[in-house]
């Protein structure tokens, strides 16, 4: 009867934390392949797995169908797995230094910022002749998000409340949003029209030049973020701790501001503003894996946040083919309906 008690209470035992990290992992890893292998197969031109993977074989050069894969879909199903990832980090990082459940990039006003900066290249500096090369628009997109942020964490000093600093980040947003309609105002209609496709936020059009920068960018600051695991878990316990177990709080908090800083502005310059997914997808990513340690955390929101851009995306450009909806519309009917959850088991809580 004993031995049947215990083995039936080891039946009973949950999953160690490693092994849920290691499933949770292997399981939106088979489902970012999944959409991935979607978005590269589904389209206006009709394909089919076998043609697709044909044609991938053969390289670039393989006809109309080679020009589409490798030109189009490719690039862009890349470009999204990337950013999405970016995203969700940037988000995590920026919750993480604000102790705020719902600060992230499109909240805190960086992507305004960032949109400002690139209108007043495009509008200002170069004018309808000239096309923004993305070395310019990653420039001006990370000049804009990181005068913002400042300006956010200027507040930081003053707001001790979470509530208001969320607030007046949002003023701030408000504010570059009226900066940018100014420019509009005085902009040529050609200008007026790719500021427009810009701020709608989408991953059409996207380049293997693009792609190149934003993996070096995105490879990097994971990889950095990564690696400061360990300090951003005494962090997460408050700063008198990390400061406590030797952590150097200052140059800590200025690497997070950078890191979630280049993310934003890399997003912002190649897809435009993308809301909530900084927001949700963080939260998806530690209740899947039932911890909040940056270690494990970090890899789980870099898969969460591909997978959500994934599938946003993947709707955005089939639901009302050949209609095109803007990703950032996605995004915010699926993501708002986590923060909304999100708002309400912490209010239930207290």
């Amino acid at each position: 009867m004993m031995g049947r008690s215990r083995s039936g209470s080891d039946r009973r035992q949950p999953i160690s934390r490693r092994t849920r990290a290691a499933l949770v992992y292997a399981l939106l890893a088979c489902a970012l392949a999944a959409l991935f292998a979607a978005s590269v197969c589904v389209g206006s031109a009709a394909t089919s797995p076998a043609d697709v993977i044909a044609t991938l074989a053969q390289g670039p050069g393989a006809g109309d169908l080679g020009q589409i894969i490798w030109q189009i879909r490719l690039p862009r199903a890349i470009m999204t797995v990337l950013l999405g990832g970016a995203l969700s980090l940037a988000g995590f990082l920026l919750q993480t230094f604000f102790a705020n459940p719902i600060a992230d990039p499109f909240v805190l006003g960086v992507s305004s910022g960032a949109r400002l900066a690139v209108a007043l290249v495009m509008i200002a500096v170069l004018g309808a002749n000239q096309a923004l090369s993305p070395a310019a628009s990653v420039g001006a997109a990370l000049a804009g998000s990181l005068a913002t942020m400042c300006v956010v964490l200027a507040m930081a000093r003053r707001v001790r409340s979470q509530g208001m600093l969320i607030v007046a980040g949002v003023m701030v947003g408000y504010v570059c949003q009226a900066a940018t309609n100014f420019l509009v105002a005085f902009a040529d209609d050609q200008s007026i029209v790719n500021l427009h496709n810009w701020s709608q936020g989408s991953f059409s059009g996207t380049a293997w030049p693009e792609v190149a920068a934003a993996a070096v960018t995105v490879a990097a600051v994971s990889a950095a973020v990564f690696a400061l695991s360990k300090p951003l878990g005494a962090y997460q316990l408050g700063e008198n701790y990390a400061r406590s177990v030797g952590v150097n709080v200052m140059a800590l908090r200025m690497l997070i501001i950078v890191a979630s800083t280049l993310l934003a502005a890399c997003v912002a310059a190649f897809a435009g503003p993308i809301s909530f997914v900084g927001i949700a997808a963080p939260h998806l990513a530690k209740l899947a894996v039932g911890s909040s340690r940056p270690i494990v955390v970090t890899p789980a929101c870099l898969l969460t946040g591909a997978v959500f851009c994934c599938g946003c995306d993947l709707v955005a450009r089939t639901l009302f083919a050949p209609v095109e909806l803007s990703v950032s519309a996605v995004t915010a009917v699926f993501g708002a309906p986590v923060v909304i959850a999100l708002m309400l088991k912490k209010r239930g809580l207290r």
